[in-house]
């Protein structure tokens, strides 16, 4: 099967070269969005079909393929290989043969409306799509980030999550309908001007960093957590949760999971240094969702999921498979909480755990931890023991299936 791909923009008058309209005079079968078929209506052939791009996709390229025709026409936004429907038959057809007439993306008439080099641009398509490349551009500190919207993460909510987070030192130009002579607008406002505002569909935005870019805190202070009834020691201490993130070896993990996570420290640190990771946090205290919080908006950490309840009683089905896990409280339950992670976990994802020596604590969850790995078979990796000033002593245990 043959698809040639032309990409178009909001331009109710589309120019096309010689070339595209002699495809679209010999075309029989011709596909796009709705908007697509309104502007290009009037230069289609007599007895033209058109099959609507619409959810669910599995119909659409159902139509595709009962189609008698050489090929078809398919009407896309822009460049249909940026985030564009040439990916999607590439994708779903991979034998078919592709021809692609790209025109220039949205991204790129706002850029070129403002002026702007793009070619340092970080691109980030929330059009469909969750937050997290988007929360991660913030969190790297991307300079200049080009978002593509859609009805949902829109100019308006986009600038609310900024603002969340405290990722305001931003300028965001917004440019709506953009390639449309009577209609495209462009306007400029801080993400604080933007939250309260409605702009038109379709639109795509620039983030624009003001002055110096700050750097990321290697490490946070304990002392600027908001703290479970102010008890210091409930929070894994600054220089334990970077050992602790070493030794869940991050750089080449995807997911991780917090279990016992209280304020939310080792998220937090965890979010901040490896923005790449999906984090899925556990707590059985209801007081502690508000903490965590509070402190993922204090320190930029957007996109900590978080689970209130019993871990041992939670459902996991629905959620990302962990490829490490840190266990951060237990309840006295270690080795139920390990059995039910080795249900889900793969040969050589990672459980890192620490103990505390201290003569106050009758159980010694070392011992626990050496019992539940024999008992399940786990090989550990050698101990890491560490005293921080005057608290007691920690090891830091690590182990794989």
């Amino acid at each position: 099967m043959k698809f040639i791909v032309i990409g178009i923009t909001d331009n109710p008058q589309p120019f096309f070269p010689p070339e595209i309209l002699t495809i679209i005079r010999d075309g029989k079968v011709f596909s796009g969005g709705k908007r697509h078929h309104e502007i290009v209506a009037p230069l289609l052939p007599d007895g033209a079909q058109w099959i609507d791009i619409t959810v669910p996709l599995d119909l659409v390229f159902e139509q595709f393929k009962v189609k008698s025709s050489k090929f078809i026409v398919v009407f896309a936004s822009g460049d249909p290989l940026f985030f564009g429907f040439a990916n999607t038959i590439r994708k779903r057809m991979p034998d078919a043969e592709i021809i692609v007439y790209p025109t220039f993306n949205s991204l790129q008439l706002l850029a070129h409306r403002l002026v702007m080099p793009y070619h340092d641009m970080r691109i980030v398509s929330l059009t469909g799509r969750p937050w997290a490349e988007f929360d991660r551009a913030l969190i790297e500190r991307a300079p200049k980030i080009g978002i593509l919207t859609d009805r949902e993460h829109t100019p308006a909510t986009i600038a609310q999550r900024m603002t969340d987070y405290g990722y305001t030192d931003f300028i965001m130009h917004v440019g709506e309908k953009l390639g449309n002579p009577s209609e495209e607008h462009l306007s400029t406002f801080s993400p604080k001007e933007a939250i309260h505002r409605d702009f038109a569909m379709p639109n795509c935005i620039i983030l624009e960093h003001r002055g110096a870019v700050p750097p990321r805190p290697f490490g946070i202070p304990d002392a600027a957590f908001t703290l479970l009834d102010g008890r210091e020691k409930m929070i894994t201490k600054m220089p334990i949760r970077l050992l602790t993130l070493q030794a869940l070896q991050l750089t080449g993990r995807h997911v991780l999971w917090d279990i016992g996570f209280c304020t939310g420290s080792v998220s937090i640190e965890a979010r901040l240094q490896f923005p790449h990771l999906q984090i899925e946090a556990f707590e059985i205290r209801p007081e502690c969702e508000s903490i965590i919080q509070k402190n993922t908006r204090k320190f930029g950490a957007p996109g900590i999921h978080t689970h209130i309840g019993d871990f041992l009683e939670t459902d996991l089905t629905t959620l990302p498979k962990p490829d490490a896990v840190f266990i951060g409280g237990h309840g006295g339950k270690l080795k139920e909480i390990i059995a039910k992670l080795l249900t889900i976990m793969s040969d050589n994802d990672i459980i890192v755990f620490n103990s505390v020596t201290s003569p106050k604590v009758t159980t010694d969850s070392h011992q626990l931890w050496n019992e539940a790995c024999a008992d399940l078979g786990l090989q550990q990796y050698p101990p890491l023991r560490i005293q921080l000033n005057d608290y007691n002593p920690i090891e830091i245990l690590s182990c794989k299936k």
